[in-house]
């Protein structure tokens, strides 16, 4: 049979198939192949009833990632707020590239917007962003929590984002059935206190979503320089008409990319912050381990 595993717990493997779930053991096999079954792999199994299941294999997946454990992520929720802590176009652009990289649909979800009494910052974030073609769901409007949950069909949704951003109050309005630990801003660091726990997929709004917040700090660990502008929607749109094919947007003559910020037409910020990240992979040190 084939499905998908939406918890993992204590070497048990929780398969969805067919309006059932299924416990499972993963086959010996596979920490000989050095393969970690993760929640969202789709999978190959074998049952004769709902608890003593069997895992044989795992279907080739379209990403992963390591916080949270899970793969085959179709999209994720970038929950990044305003105020305490402050608003950073350096960290939220840090994590669009991530997920571009990793081919996950980015949304951005403006918290605590009721805290910020500055609506033109909110503004100038969501015209810039919008512009690129990112969603942007600011936190205050009527209907926020609709134009979320609407774009969770037929999807598995991770929800990442600064440490204290307030990822894990939006997961309990979103599924009160959670009743998540909200992670306290700590007074001597700024940040918040890690809640996150072990991984499952709950369903919500036709699709499914991780149910405990992910990563709050990026490292460009296998991103080289060259692959770093494909993951600025606005270059790629523009870069054709460089001069040179492999332009890496710095000091080549004729770079449209230059020429659309100069205009205006590209936000500052983001080649700004182009450019930080493209030093900061130059300077990082090798990694041998490097797979795609």
């Amino acid at each position: 049979m084939q499905g998908q595993i939406q918890k993992a717990l204590s070497g048990f493997y929780y398969i969805y198939s067919d309006g059932k779930v299924y416990q499972t053991r993963a086959r010996g096999n596979f920490r000989n192949r050095n393969i970690t079954p993760l929640v969202g792999d789709f999978v190959y199994f074998e049952s004769e009833n709902l608890t003593e299941g069997y895992l044989l294999e795992v279907l080739p997946r379209k990403n992963k990632l390591l916080r949270p454990p899970v793969a085959n992520v179709d999209q994720g929720v970038i929950v990044i707020s305003l105020v305490d802590p402050q608003f950073s176009y350096f960290l939220l652009d840090r994590f669009l590239v991530s997920m571009e990289y990793d081919g996950i649909e980015p949304i951005i979800y403006l918290s605590k917007t009721d805290l910020q009494t500055e609506s033109k910052l909110i503004n100038e974030i969501v015209s810039t962003y919008q512009k690129i073609g990112y969603k942007v769901i600011v936190s205050t409007e009527n209907d926020a929590m609709t134009k979320l949950a609407d774009l969770f069909s037929h999807r598995l949704t991770v929800f990442a984002g600064q440490s204290g951003s307030g990822k894990s109050t939006l997961l309990n309005r979103l599924m009160p059935q959670l009743k998540l630990e909200t992670a306290e801003i700590s007074t001597a660091l700024g940040r918040g206190k890690h809640t996150t726990k072990h991984v499952e997929l709950l369903a919500v709004a036709d699709g499914l979503v991780a149910d405990t917040p992910g990563f709050s700090a990026i490292s460009f660990i296998d991103i080289t320089q060259r692959e770093l502008a494909k993951q600025f929607p606005e270059f790629v749109q523009v870069s054709g008409d460089c001069k040179f094919r492999e332009c890496l947007h710095l000091n080549e003559p004729d770079c449209e990319v230059k020429r659309q910020v100069r205009t205006g037409s590209i936000a500052e910020s983001r080649y700004n912050n182009y450019v930080y990240f493209l030093e900061e992979i130059k300077n990082r040190k090798p990694n041998y381990k490097k797979k795609r």
